[in-house]
């Protein structure tokens, strides 16, 4: 888990790096094309890693975005909700339950160069089937550093398509922590 969270932050920081660099040669010009406040609708599709893996095999969900703009068409604050099912693995002939999700997320989207994104974000899932899962908790903190790309399908409308590591925190006073690497291939749309 601490290896994977230190990986992940050092490839944010390589990416990064390079992306100021490839800015700073293209003058500062402005990144994305359009401005205001922007909208995007999609799925999400995740494979969980750790040990979420031995119980579970992969996630489906869709997910909401809204995204405010506050510097020169570069930086917005992001604010996400949506749903998540994670399909439980099949033990020794028994299925586990599904683990249903609903993340709420707030968090920052970076455009260092044209088009190209880093994402972070922070909040809280909540267990919509605490019982059946036997949770002692209904929810948990929830962060999600993704990068992406925004690919312009005509005017200021796009389809947006990230990779992010999302991580929760427990659900169970004695489990461990839930990850998974998911892909997000949204329909976004300024307003």
């Amino acid at each position: 888990m601490k290896t994977l969270i230190k990986l992940s932050a050092l490839t944010l920081a390589i990416v990064s790096l390079f992306s100021i660099n490839a800015n700073a040669q293209d003058g500062g010009k402005t990144t994305t094309t359009g401005s205001g406040i922007r909208l995007s609708v999609g799925p999400d599709f995740g494979l969980p890693v750790g040990s979420f893996k031995d119980s579970y095999n992969w996630s489906v969900g869709g997910s909401v975005q809204a995204e405010f703009p506050i510097l020169r068409d570069q930086l917005y604050v992001t604010v996400n909700g949506g749903y998540q099912n994670y399909f439980a693995k099949e033990i020794n002939g028994v299925s586990g339950e599904d683990l249903q999700l609903i993340p709420a997320k707030a968090g920052l989207k970076y455009f260092p160069v044209q088009n190209f994104y880093v994402q972070g974000e922070a909040g809280a899932a909540f267990l919509t089937n605490k019982s059946d899962v036997g949770a002692t908790k209904s929810a948990a903190f929830v962060y999600a550093p993704q990068v992406g790309y925004l690919f312009n399908v005509g005017g200021n409308n796009y389809i947006d398509a990230g990779v992010r590591f999302e991580g929760n925190s427990k659900f169970t006073d004695n489990g461990k922590s839930n990850n998974l690497l998911a892909l997000r291939v949204a329909y976004s749309f300024g307003l």
